[in-house]
């Protein structure tokens, strides 16, 4: 097993810190970025950072009128067109006007996702939440490598999340199509997943200007979390009885705006000049997680494992070529 030096570097920021701390000296005026679920939750508050800092920021939606309506106001350039990430020809049909329409793409935002959704089906008969949160990116990311290459020094930020330490890859069977679907299992695997992707890219292009990230954002109350009702909530410690935030979630749970800085971190600080493939927390690089590490914090060593991160890749492509 080859893991990368997961090592908080001590960048001065934290769990509260704000976008406006984040992007304090950073002039983004003449980038081009990209984020994907751009229009909604901590996606939306990503979108509005970059482009207050000058950033022309590109949002591919699912539903043009509910973007319009959570765009509306936010200052600066700004592009939506459709795309849907359980599609793979969508995706492939964005990537054609993305890359006929511009010459470069310096920041690259994987920040769309579903959570612990019932059993649905994508592509070849996929679990959804895979499919979704892992496979659409991975031909999103593949098809814009034209215009991440000519950018010359461009970054990808996958957002994983904690949850990724519920379940590894499941290398036998990660469709569940032998084995009962367990939601939140899928959801675990999916997060691993957009973890080792990020660090197979980064290994791959890094020789030719392209970084990769992953980032757990942090606990926070978003449409993330439109397919659990309320007692699960609960159970999971995040409400209290009367239905409101827990005193334990309202001591971990993040803001939108609080969100989205590690991802802003991620995609932009120059604290990471020459450095990648790492899965970061709290605006800094997370810890490889121990039996003594809290379960909201840290990295399981199988999603940062070199030769997990090259086997899930060559698996995707498989699965990809499939589907074309």
């Amino acid at each position: 097993m080859s893991v990368p030096q997961q090592q908080p570097i001590n960048s001065g920021f934290g769990a509260r810190s704000e976008p406006g701390q984040i992007l304090a000296d950073r002039d983004l005026t003449g980038k081009v970025a990209l984020v994907t679920g751009g229009y909604s939750g901590i996606g939306l508050e990503t979108t509005r950072a970059l482009c207050r800092a000058g950033a022309r920021v590109l949002v591919p939606v699912r539903s043009a009128a509910r973007a319009a309506e959570n765009l509306d106001g936010i200052e600066g350039e700004l592009e939506i067109d459709d795309m849907d990430l359980a599609d793979l020809a969508s995706v492939r049909r964005y990537c054609e006007r993305v890359v006929s329409g511009e010459d470069r793409l310096d920041l690259l935002i994987n920040n769309a996702g579903v959570m612990a959704c019932p059993e649905q089906r994508a592509g070849n008969n996929w679990e959804y939440q895979f499919a979704t949160n892992h496979i659409g990116h991975f031909v999103l990311t593949n098809g814009l490598l034209p215009l991440l290459k000519a950018a010359g020094r461009s970054r990808v930020v996958c957002l994983s999340s904690v949850g990724h330490r519920r379940c590894g890859i499941r290398w036998d069977d990660i469709h569940f199509q032998q084995e009962p679907y367990d939601k939140w299992a899928a959801y675990g695997q999916a997060k691993t997943a957009n973890a080792l992707f990020a660090l197979a890219l980064d290994r791959k292009f890094q020789g030719q200007g392209i970084r990769g990230f992953s980032v757990h954002p942090g606990g926070i109350m978003t449409p993330l979390q439109r397919h659990l009702d309320r007692e699960e909530m609960a159970a999971l410690g995040w409400l209290n009885e009367q239905g409101e935030l827990s005193e334990l979630a309202r001591q971990l749970f993040k803001s939108p705006t609080q969100g989205c800085t590690t991802t802003l971190w991620a995609a932009t600080s120059p604290q990471l000049e020459g450095m990648g493939g790492l899965y970061c927390e709290d605006c800094d690089v997370a810890e490889l997680a121990t039996e003594q590490t809290p379960r909201y914090k840290g990295v399981e060593s199988w999603a940062a494992d070199e030769d997990s991160a090259g086997k899930l890749w060559e698996l995707t492509a498989a699965m990809v070529a499939e589907n074309s």
